[in-house]
């Protein structure tokens, strides 16, 4: 018991609460993937483990983070400490003034 208990104290210290990425999103979720501007200059991959990739011109990998949705709202967290946010309306995304569709 006692080495049990220790076990789970370990593991509390040692994986911070509330990342992402320790419950992965199903891949069948529908936010899941890529997600364009029109003109395809900005482009936002959203993984299946709770982590995304944006690309903006030729810079593939200008930011990279995290991100949870909680219906149709995201929450991204940026690697840099840069936050942001957004809204999926019919089946598009709305996110800092700029539309993003499914791709």
């Amino acid at each position: 018991m006692r080495r049990a208990f220790a076990t789970v104290i370990a593991l509390t210290l040692l994986i911070p609460s509330g990342h992402a990425e320790e419950t992965p999103m199903e891949t069948t979720h529908p936010y899941v993937g890529l997600w364009v501007t029109e003109d395809g200059r900005i482009r936002h991959e959203l993984l299946s483990n709770g982590r995304y990739v944006e690309a903006r011109g030729t810079r593939e990998r200008a930011y990279e983070g995290r991100y949870e949705v909680t219906g149709n709202h995201i929450e991204y967290w940026d690697d840099t400490g840069f936050t942001a946010d957004g809204d999926f309306i019919d089946g598009v995304l709305h996110h800092a003034g700029m539309i993003l569709y499914r791709r």
